[in-house]
């Protein structure tokens, strides 16, 4: 699915609901001066991750590279925290290196902050990652989110205390009662539960008490302070302290903060009705994010129907027990940490813990099969899915491997080929490869032997492709599924073919060919026609290729397989490029890319922006082949891509005809102004929907008289965002915004916005 690029960012929205914290704020800000990795430590609700965040976001303006959010506490297996920071990073496991190496490799020249939240499960993981990315990046500096230090050499350990208290006894004139860190933060989800709660002369008290009951922990305020739409401060207060008592038999000094939270979260729990309560248990079972429709399939049953799970969930919501996020406009919710442990005690008590895991599992089997069914021909949509569902497959998938269910396991990995194929490919052959080396029925599972085989030729493997396909082949065989033995002969042919035997390429595609006869199977056949356009490139048969590439593009339109149609596209672009047919080459990869950006195909965009500037070297657009050629090197190294044998060539000689055009000095200037491109800027580039001086502007230079920040507002008002929607894309204030917008105005003499925009429009078409 694609998505905006996000090399300013990717920070939640937390960081507007910031409150207090002006000590530590300022002493991680002198640490980072002179330390590349800060630790927030502290025990769970004192606020880690918000303090992460607003720091952050206070700095991010000082990082060239942005500033970048790593969430690891949904993940739980250690070996996908290198996964997580490359998504985090918006990088793509799309290539035989390993995530670490592309990392390290993508970080070696940037200046950014990277903050790892929740790091406590993870320790051993995390500590590695991230004396990994110090390094290989010197630019780089790291805030960690923890219950205990990473204990990494070079390590400034921040504890992280609660929330400032105002006095017990003399709190003072309201007004300055309201900027306490404590206080101001009860008034704020206090006002924004009720709708009218204001701090007085009558409820200070309470207040202040109730404060301090709660310890000054941010999560146990905000919990508490949610019930002012039902109850006064006074009678809070009076509830939780009969709560504390009843827990320490009397002595309040007995409680530690730790207890002060899950005893105010028992508290909230014990307050809920049962329904209430029975949906916040089950809810524990997802590991990361989930919908309303994950709701009613996994926790809803006889004695809570699906009907009721959209009310029980707003009512959760507004209770502060569950959070909500937009997930590219798809409305999903999570929990907290703390309360999803806590919540997980609670379904280990009530006896239920395995029924509701079996059902989760049960119900992300299904979805996953669903996909392989499907995938293929509502790839857009079911990529969609598994991007904001992964973290809960990930974790049926840990699952399987724990449990040692290995069949099951395998059946699930098989059904997520489409994901690794376009997203994981370094994951999928990491979860293949531990999953089949338990296999003890190779017969009852061909389909993963092929999706191995797929993955190794994706990563120009045949080493590894080879012998997964062989056994693939004798798999299906014996269990007699014709479609899975003929696309592994296929794919083993090309496999061969890139070992550089074409004898048995040849011999594997004939028989392939015999298997597929008259199943009257898409994907055998759309296999079969690749295979044989690269034979056809390797022979050197450049109208067999369009021959066969045409046809596997006719299929691939009908049968709705956008994968398939772009590769076949890709075939018959560079067989009419080979043919000097330029205008032709050019339509086809076009239309390439198009899909590729559809898809979010990563790989298969930086070989369409190489092939299209191979178009303009052709056509004598030095400047822009140039370019293109910059901005593929710069995605090449995101997805971690070798260039394929059978189109280096091309490039090749593309690149010494251009670099003999413009000069070396020149073609490199211009390969560096195209390294300098986002993905969109760079496909608007390719696609001619923006002169290369105009895309140049738009990404890293300012427009005329406007300076470089002036100039991203500017930009970002002529889409018509408004200024608190500016603000929020470029991790700036809303007044920050007004600022820059005035500035604008008053350098161009302009007194509207509209003009600016006309202006923006204008400055573009003259480029």
């Amino acid at each position: 699915m694609p998505k905006p690029a996000r090399r300013s960012g990717n920070l939640p929205a937390e960081a507007a609901s910031f409150v207090g914290r002006r000590h530590e704020l300022a002493e991680v800000r002198k640490r980072l001066t002179v330390a590349r990795l800060v630790s927030l430590v502290g025990p769970g609700g004192v606020g880690k991750t918000r303090l992460a965040i607003r720091i952050a976001t206070d700095l991010g303006r000082g990082f060239p590279g942005g500033i970048w959010m790593v969430e690891l506490a949904e993940l739980r297996d250690p070996a996908l925290v290198s996964n997580a920071v490359m998504a985090a990073l918006d990088l793509r496991d799309q290539a035989a290196i390993e995530p670490v190496a592309l990392i390290r490799s993508y970080l070696k020249d940037k200046e950014l902050l990277l903050v790892l939240d929740n790091c406590e499960h993870l320790l051993e993981a995390a500590a590695q990652l991230v004396s990994d990315v110090m390094r290989a990046g010197p630019g780089v500096r790291v805030i960690a989110t923890s219950r205990e230090p990473l204990s990494v050499a070079g390590e400034h350990v921040l504890p992280v205390p609660p929330l400032q208290l105002p006095s017990p006894r003399a709190p003072g004139p309201l007004a300055r009662l309201r900027q306490n860190e404590a206080v101001r933060l009860f008034i704020e989800r206090a006002a924004a539960a009720s709708g009218s709660f204001e701090l007085t002369d009558s409820n200070q008290e309470a207040v202040v008490d109730l404060c301090h009951r709660l310890d000054g922990l941010p999560l146990a305020i905000e919990l508490a302070a949610v019930r002012t739409r039902a109850l006064s401060p006074e009678q809070i207060r009076d509830r939780l302290a009969d709560r504390f008592v009843l827990l320490t038999g009397g002595s309040r000094d007995a409680l530690p903060r730790h207890q002060t939270l899950r005893t105010t979260i028992g508290w909230s729990y014990d307050l809920l009705a049962p329904a209430e309560r029975t949906l916040l248990t089950r809810l524990c079972v997802f590991a990361g994010r989930f919908t309303l429709a994950d709701v009613e399939a996994v926790c809803c049953s006889g004695d809570l129907p699906a009907a009721r799970a959209l009310d029980l969930l707003s009512s959760l919501l507004d209770k502060s027990l569950v959070t909500k996020e937009d997930a590219d406009g798809a409305v999903c919710y999570r929990l907290h940490e703390t309360m999803r442990e806590y919540a997980r005690l609670k379904l280990h008590e009530a006896g239920e813990e395995g029924a509701v895991e079996r059902r989760c599992a049960d119900y992300y089997v299904s979805r996953c099969l669903d996909f392989a069914a499907e995938g293929r021909y509502r790839l857009v949509e079911w990529l969609a899915w598994m991007e904001l569902e992964i973290d809960n497959v990930r974790a049926v998938l840990r699952g399987c491997m724990d449990q040692d269910d290995s069949g099951r396991g395998i059946d699930l990995a098989t059904c997520l080929v489409w994901f690794w194929v376009t997203r994981a490919t370094a994951e999928g052959v990491r979860c293949l490869d531990e999953l089949l080396v338990r296999d003890a029925e190779p017969a009852a599972h061909p389909w993963a032997y092929f999706v191995r085989g797929f993955l190794g030729v994706l990563q120009s493997d045949p080493a590894a492709a080879l012998p997964a396909l062989e056994r693939g082949v004798v798999a299906a065989r014996a269990a007699g599924q014709l479609d899975a033995l003929s696309q592994s002969l296929a794919m083993a042919s090309i496999a061969a073919n890139m070992a550089g035997d074409r004898t048995s390429s040849r011999r594997l595609l004939d028989e392939a060919r015999g298997v597929a006869d008259g199943l009257d199977d898409p994907g055998a056949t759309l296999m079969i026609h690749q295979a044989r356009a690269l034979n056809g490139f390797l022979d050197g048969d450049l109208d067999a290729v369009r021959s066969v590439a045409s046809q596997g593009a006719r299929l691939s339109r009908e049968v709705g397989d956008l994968y398939s149609l772009d590769m076949m596209l890709m075939n018959q672009g560079f067989a009419a490029l080979m043919s000097r047919d330029l205008p032709e080459s050019e339509r086809l990869f076009a239309e390439g890319l198009r899909i590729a950006r559809r898809l979010d195909d990563r790989l298969a965009q930086c070989y369409l922006l190489g092939a299209l500037g191979c178009c303009a070297a052709g056509s004598r657009e030095p400047r822009l082949a140039a370019q293109l050629f910059g901005a593929m090197e710069n995605l090449r190294a995101e997805v971690g891509a070798t260039i394929n044998a059978g189109m280096a060539p091309a490039f090749a000689h593309a690149t010494m005809s251009v670099t003999a055009t413009l000069g070396p000095s020149k073609f490199e200037a211009e390969f560096k102004a195209g390294q300098q491109l986002g993905r969109d800027a760079a496909a608007r580039l390719a696609l001619r929907e923006a002169a290369p001086s105009a895309v140049a502007a738009s990404d890293h230079e300012s427009v005329g008289v406007l300076g470089r920040r002036e100039a991203d507002v500017a930009r970002l008002l002529a889409d018509g965002l408004t200024n608190k929607e500016i603000g929020s894309r470029l991790f700036i204030s809303e007044r920050t915004v007004e600022s820059h917008v005035r500035n604008i105005l008053n350098k161009l003499g302009f007194n509207s916005r509209a003009q600016i925009a006309g202006w923006m429009a204008d400055d573009a078409s003259r480029e």
